[in-house]
């Protein structure tokens, strides 16, 4: 009976070894394409290799508006350093106050008008503003944030992140 237990024994191991790996990897950010407020074409593809924060924001969220001169000042620490944050504005904001506000603030990163959803689709179907992914240089899903993220913890990821 012994000589039979152990094979089980062996396969639940392997089984409960493969489960626990299978787990700990990190889900892969999607394979967005977006425009930009400029009519560029962009991809997070094209972004491998950096570390890049996507924030679903809209202009009517008082907390996306709070956060926002914090992700700036991010964006300009870490930006030489292979940094990029991506801000997609929801489907119901207004074009013309995502310009107001992009000329008002000189926000230095990519921007995008997400007016078909497709991006927050993509991302699980975001509807909560700010939500937020922290993307690793590989394209892993780091971290999600919904609400404003703790500036100081998002900064200490972002560094630990740019150095692996």
């Amino acid at each position: 009976m012994k000589k039979h237990l152990i094979p089980i024994l062996a396969g639940i191991a392997i089984v409960t070894a493969s489960a626990v790996f299978l787990l700990r990897s990190a889900p892969q950010a999607p394979k967005l394409t977006f425009k930009t407020l400029d009519n560029q074409s962009m991809s997070l593809g094209q972004l491998k290799g950096k570390v890049v924060l996507v924030n679903f924001w809209a202009t009517s969220c008082s907390g996306c508006m709070a956060e926002m001169p914090d992700l700036i000042r991010i964006q300009q620490r870490f930006g030489k350093e292979g940094y990029q944050t991506v801000a997609i504005a929801m489907a119901y904001d207004q074009r013309s106050y995502i310009d107001t506000y992009q000329q008002k603030t000189q926000m230095p990163f990519l921007i995008s008008h997400d007016t078909e959803n497709r991006a927050a689709d993509a991302f699980g179907g975001v509807t909560l503003t700010p939500t937020t992914f922290l993307i690793g240089k590989n394209g892993e899903i780091l971290q999600k944030y919904i609400g404003t993220p703790d500036m100081e913890e998002l900064q200490s990821r972002i560094q630990t992140a740019l150095r692996s």
